[in-house]
Order: structure tokens, then C-alpha cells, then sequence
């Protein structure tokens, strides 16, 4: 009796089929809505709590100010705060609020913390956008140029130049800047987004906030574009020498194609990795550079909280601020896999 067959192990169990495209973005979206939601959470938290070990309150700033520092006063303004009720009840109605997407109210201000920081948004975004831009098309240039010039008079003088912006403090540089282009040479304006008493409209009034972005947007992107030109210029020597760069170019590629679709696209990749990380640290830039130049984002109006105890406000700008950094490191992944279609978002 002969024995039976027995079918091969991979024939027995047919292979998963492989989620449509519909479904991994779906499952991607979701996987990242989530993160967002756990690192709100986490900020909240740690902020809320760091914020309340700081000596002082708004109802001390309040008093202070009105001269009316008496016991009875400053416990009438902490019942008004709620700042007389334990911490832990103090946290508990902070995050129901935030769960109903209410940010809180600010006594200090007179106006609730989502009406101010809305105000302020698109101003710190429009400095952020124009800083990075700078930063990462003259970091780009820059360190190429140093790359393809290494050992020669150009990449001497571009690294010492990259060098110098990195160990210049901000404040300083900004301080020079307006010494030079508007007190000397007059060229632009010393501060502020827009000239208030021009009221401009339409295209003029977009050239004139163009104006007053060029040197606080300098400021802020100079020490990023040392960093990425120092970057880009390691970058650019490493892919140079790898053998698919070798390969075009026995093949008789052009040397503008080789630059571009070979060495430069590969040498992206680790500026682009840096743009997110450094994300976080061009907000906090933007506070300096905001109070230098009397930019109306949310650098300035957390600084201003700051000093006078506004916790709500200061809370909700935090907030905000870990929000744009997260949504911009979701479009450095997307970036990313522009340039190298092997990676693909998980």
C-alpha cells in the first residue's frame, strides 16, 4: 500500500495577501494619530507640574502691580485663579479641559489661550519656514561647493565662515545685523512683521512683511546653515567615493546628472534627518530672536508669560509648540521618502 501524499509545507497555507494601499495609509495615519496623542499627553504632564515648582503665580504679579498686596486680596485672586485648590484638582481640570480641546483662559491677557496663541501662530510659522528655507538652501550650496573644492582656498574659507556663525551667539548676531542694514545702511527695518502706519494691502503689504522677515529669519538660520554645511560637506565627500558614483561616471553620465540624480540626492538625506531633529530647537530659537526683533509669534508671547506668571498661557503655547515640531518631523518622513523610495513610513 503505497503511502499517502503529502503536500509541501509552503503549498499547504497560502501566503497573506498583502494589505491594500488604502489600508497601510489608513493604518499609518492612525499609528501617528496615536503618537500625537501620547505625546500631548506627555507634555502636558511634565510641563504642568515643572511649571507649578516655579516660585510665584499670577496672583503675586496682579498684586504687585496694583499695590494692593494684602492677604484678602491675594486670596480673592487665587479663588478667581482656582490657584487656591490642591495641585492634583488644579491638574485634573486642566486636562478635561484640554480632552474638550480648550486650552483655558488667560486672566492676565483677558482672552482665551486658543484666541491669543491663534494670533500668534502664523507669525512664528512664517519665521520658522523662512529660517529653515535660508538654512537648508545656503547650508545646501554652500557645503557642495566646499565639497567639490575640498583642500582648496574655497572650502577653507566656507568652513571658517560655517565655523564662525556656529560659535556666534544669536542675540548678537541680530544685534549686528540691525546694526549694519538698518542703522548704518538703511536697508530694512529694525523690527517688528509690518509697518503699522504704511497700511499696506495686497502686494505691497506682502513685500513689506518680506522686509521685516529678512533679518530676523537670518538670524535664526545662520547657526542651522554652519551646522548643515559642515553636514553637507561630509556628505557630499563620503557618496562621492561610493562605487554607484563611480559606476555613472565610467558609464559616461554628465556631470551635472551625476551631481543631481547620484551624489547630491544621496547626501540629502542626512540634512534632511537633522532638519527634524533640530526642529524643536529652532522653536526655542525663535523666542531670542522674536524678543530681538519685536516679531509677534509665540516666542514673544511666551516670554511675556513667562515674567508674568501665566501659567494657562504658558501651558497652551508649550503645547502648541510640541504639536508643530511633531507635525514637522511627520513631513521630514514624508521627505525622506521622496528621496529614497526604499523607506517607506510604518
Amino acid at each position: 500500500m503505497s503511502a499517502p501524499y503529502l503536500a509541501p509545507a509552503d503549498a499547504a497555507l497560502p501566503a497573506p495577501a498583502a494589505p491594500s494601499a488604502g489600508v497601510a495609509l489608513l493604518r499609518a495615519t492612525l499609528r501617528r494619530l496615536l503618537q500625537l496623542v501620547a505625546v500631548m499627553l506627555g507634555v502636558a504632564v511634565i510641563n504642568f507640574f515643572l511649571l507649578r515648582l516655579a516660585p510665584g503665580d499670577a496672583a503675586q504679579v496682579l498684586a504687585g502691580e496694583a499695590g494692593a498686596a494684602t492677604p484678602e486680596y491675594m486670596a480673592a485672586l487665587r479663588a478667581q485663579f482656582g490657584l487656591d485648590q490642591p495641585l492634583i484638582v488644579q491638574f485634573g481640570k486642566y486636562l478635561l479641559h484640554l480632552a474638550q480641546f480648550d486650552l483655558g483662559y488667560s486672566f492676565r491677557q483677558g482672552m482665551p489661550v486658543a484666541q491669543l496663541i491663534a494670533q500668534r501662530v502664523p507669525a512664528t510659522l512664517l519665521l520658522m519656514g523662512g529660517a529653515i528655507v535660508f538654512a537648508a538652501v545656503a547650508g545646501v550650496v554652500l557645503g557642495t561647493l566646499a565639497a567639490y573644492r575640498a583642500g582648496k582656498l574655497a572650502d577653507a574659507l566656507i568652513s571658517a565662515l560655517a565655523l564662525l556663525f556656529f560659535a556666534t551667539p544669536l542675540f548678537w548676531i541680530g544685534l549686528m545685523l540691525v546694526v549694519v542694514f538698518s542703522v548704518w545702511l538703511d536697508w530694512l527695518p529694525v523690527g517688528g512683521m509690518f509697518t503699522v502706519e504704511a497700511g499696506y494691502t495686497g502686494l505691497a503689504y506682502v513685500l513689506d512683511v518680506a522686509r521685516h522677515l529678512v533679518l530676523p529669519a537670518v538670524t535664526l538660520g545662520l547657526f542651522y546653515m554652519a551646522v548643515y554645511t559642515r553636514l553637507m560637506r561630509a556628505a557630499m565627500i563620503e557618496v562621492r567615493r561610493q562605487d554607484f558614483v563611480r559606476t555613472a561616471v565610467a558609464k559616461g553620465a554628465r556631470a551635472p546628472r551625476v551631481l543631481f540624480a547620484h551624489v547630491l540626492r544621496n547626501a540629502l538625506l542626512p540634512l534632511v534627518t537633522m532638519l527634524g531633529v533640530q526642529a524643536s530647537s529652532v522653536v526655542g530659537g525663535a523666542v531670542l530672536v522674536e524678543t530681538v526683533f519685536s516679531w509677534p509669534g509665540l516666542g514673544r508671547l511666551a516670554f511675556e508669560a513667562l515674567f508674568q506668571r501665566d501659567f494657562n498661557l504658558l501651558l497652551g503655547i508649550l503645547l502648541c509648540s510640541s504639536a508643530v515640531v511633531v507635525l514637522v518631523n511627520w513631513i521630514v518622513d514624508a521627505v525622506y521618502v521622496r528621496l529614497d523610495p526604499r523607506i517607506r513610513l510604518r
